[in-house]
Order: C-alpha cells, then sequence, then structure tokens
C-alpha cells in the first residue's frame, strides 16, 4: 500500500512545548488532494511498569485535568527533545519515585493517533527496582505512591481504575510479558518508524 503524501504544512497553533497543530495539505494514493488535515504535535512519551525486588508494582493514585476522579498510573512523562526513550524511562522512573531498576524489557513503540499524530508512546517493564532517592517529580497533580501485588494490580485494571488508554496498554503489555517469560534485559532502545 502506498504512504500519503504531505504536499505542505502550516501551523495554526503554536501552544508551549507541549502542543501544536498543524493544517496538512496531503495527497492521497490515487492523486486526490485533501487541502486541511489537521496534525497534532505533542512530545513522545515513556510508561513504565515497574515492579520492586519484593514483587510489588510501583503505581500513582492521582488525578489529571481531563479525567474525572482520581486514576491509577503507571510511572511516566514526556521525553525532553532528543532523549533516547530508555534514558527517559530511567529518568522518569528515578524523579517520579527514587527508585531504579536493574533490568529493563521494551514492551513497544506506538503512536498515540493513527491518523492525527499526537506522539507516540514507549513501553517499558522494569524489574528489581529498589528505592536509592527521594522521589523529585515536578509533576503539577496530588499523587500517591502505590506498592500493589500483581492480583491487585489485575484487579484494578479489571476495574478500569486505571482511566487513560496508554496507561492500561502499557500495563496489559508488562502483564502479558510476565506470563510469557519475555523478560529480556534491554539496554538500547530502538525507535519507531
Amino acid at each position: 500500500m502506498d504512504q500519503w503524501k504531505t504536499i505542505s504544512k502550516k501551523v495554526i497553533l503554536q501552544g508551549n512545548r507541549f502542543l501544536t497543530v498543524e493544517n496538512h495539505t496531503v495527497e492521497l494514493p490515487d492523486g486526490r488532494i485533501i487541502p486541511d488535515w489537521q496534525w497534532i504535535i505533542t512530545p513522545d512519551f515513556v510508561n513504565v511498569v515497574a515492579i520492586t525486588e519484593n514483587e510489588r508494582f510501583l503505581c500513582f493514585r492521582q488525578t489529571k485535568y481531563a479525567v474525572r476522579g482520581t486514576s491509577l498510573a503507571p510511572v511516566g512523562g514526556y521525553m525532553e527533545p532528543g532523549e533516547d526513550p530508555l534514558q527517559a524511562a530511567k529518568r522518569e522512573l528515578l524523579e517520579e519515585t527514587g527508585y531504579e531498576a536493574a533490568a529493563w524489557t521494551p514492551l513497544g513503540s506506538f503512536s498515540v493517533d493513527a491518523n492525527r499524530g499526537a506522539g507516540v508512546g514507549h513501553f517499558f517493564l522494569a524489574r528489581g527496582a529498589r528505592r536509592i532517592a527521594e522521589p523529585k517529580s515536578d509533576d503539577l497533580e496530588e499523587q500517591e505512591l502505590l506498592l500493589l501485588s500483581r492480583k491487585e494490580l489485575e484487579d484494578a485494571v479489571a476495574k478500569s481504575d486505571f482511566k487513560v488508554l496508554p496507561w492500561v496498554a502499557g500495563i496489559l503489555l508488562a502483564l502479558q510479558s510476565l506470563s510469557t517469560g519475555n523478560n529480556r534485559s534491554f539496554e538500547k532502545s530502538t525507535r519507531p518508524i
């Protein structure tokens, strides 16, 4: 199958460093032109499902502006410009929790929105996590660090306590990896196409 071609781009909204909206003129493989295809640019992000040395899953109970009530969430955040996904994952784990992990498994990198952009999510499983420092998170939301058993984590997923799609996806990818034994250690991240 042929890809769509971007003929031109124009910024129609320049927010802060977390949001840009462009208007693209796009040519379809059959030659048709779409003159007003909106494209959303947000930073790529990482989500880390971290398991401590005693097999507890690090999660947050927190609030988010777009989520009604509280939600459970894995460790995560936006990547800095030019930052490698694995390095971003390690940085976020340390900043948000004060933990570092001995073994890292990539769980995949996925586009957030297939038609509008909105960044790429990079997912990791971190095993053997241990606390080495106090958290230094600059998150605006109030959050509480929880240490959940696997059953508590699975029950929370079943009850929709994780209310944001990438968070649920990351948790399910990690549980699948743990169940299938795909726990190879990972020291260099790959970038999506």
